[in-house]
């Protein structure tokens, strides 16, 4: 087990009282509609069970995106509830940043300071710690993620790989219960996505909490303890992996390429 690993497992540890399966993230019967009238979520209700990886597949414009945000707090539901712990995230206000983290498909989206360190430090900041506690784990966890080295960098002198691990640093450094993570692998390098692998599936092992939006079947798979198909945003089917990836029909609806060797597998 990497320190990456267990970095994603200390906050967990120390809540001590929660147990695996419990569920963190409750979405009751959730609308969105965003200004225009494009309505992004039609009474959309699941789940996040704590110590698991959640994936949520669809197409583009499914609600993915928009149920991440409203997951974490950054959108708020015009009709439904978006519980954590059972407690309503509208009256849990800020304090809800400091369990749930989010990490953007656009990096530029979540980098807006002048280098690396204040982006990675920023959030640290606004909480209010010491600013020697902020430089000691700014530094490790860009230890840990290999971006020491950039540091003193602006963002946008980056490469695209470089701003997506940036992103990441800037919620794995306040350790959040959840973390939420939207399109982890698209146009990235086998070794990132082999890299994507490793944090997911390191954490799960030491009972992190992951819901992760995504497109790509076969990732999903390797990763999923449990699925919910996104189509029009509304919930087109859900279950275990293994149940979800072999129905040809629910992906079809929902424009995903399905797994052929798992067909074979499981036909009679």
């Amino acid at each position: 087990m990497g320190v990456l690993s267990l970095r994603l497992c200390r906050a967990a540890g120390a809540q001590g009282g929660v147990s695996l399966g419990e569920e963190l993230i409750t979405c009751l019967d959730v609308w969105f509609t965003y200004p225009g009238g494009v309505r992004a979520l039609k009474g959309l209700t699941c789940s996040v069970s704590e110590g698991e990886v959640t994936v949520l597949l669809g197409p583009n414009g499914a609600g993915k995106t928009t149920l991440l945000l409203v997951m974490a707090g950054l959108l708020e539901p015009e009709r439904g509830r978006v519980l954590f712990k059972g407690k309503d995230v509208r009256e849990l206000g800020p304090e809800v940043r400091k369990h749930i983290g989010v990490v953007f498909q656009d990096p530029d989206d979540q980098l807006f300071c002048p280098t690396v360190f204040d982006d990675v430090a920023f959030a640290l900041r606004q909480l209010g710690l010491p600013e020697a506690e902020v430089e000691a784990r700014v530094i490790e966890v860009a230890r840990e993620l290999g971006i020491e080295r950039l540091l003193n960098r602006p963002p946008f002198r980056l490469s695209y790989g470089e701003k997506r691990k940036v992103a990441l640093a800037t919620a794995l450094v306040y350790e959040p219960e959840v973390l939420l993570l939207d399109e982890p692998i698209a146009s990235l390098s086998p070794k990132y996505v082999a890299f994507v692998k490793e944090l997911l599936l390191g954490g799960r092992e030491q009972g992190k909490t992951f819901v992760v939006a995504t497109q790509d079947v076969d990732f999903a798979l390797e990763i999923a303890d449990y699925a919910y198909v996104l189509v029009d945003g509304r919930v087109e089917g859900e279950g275990e992996p293994y149940d979800v990836f072999s129905n040809p029909e629910l992906l079809e609806r929902a424009e995903l390429r399905a797994l052929r060797q798992l067909l074979i597998e499981r036909a009679p």
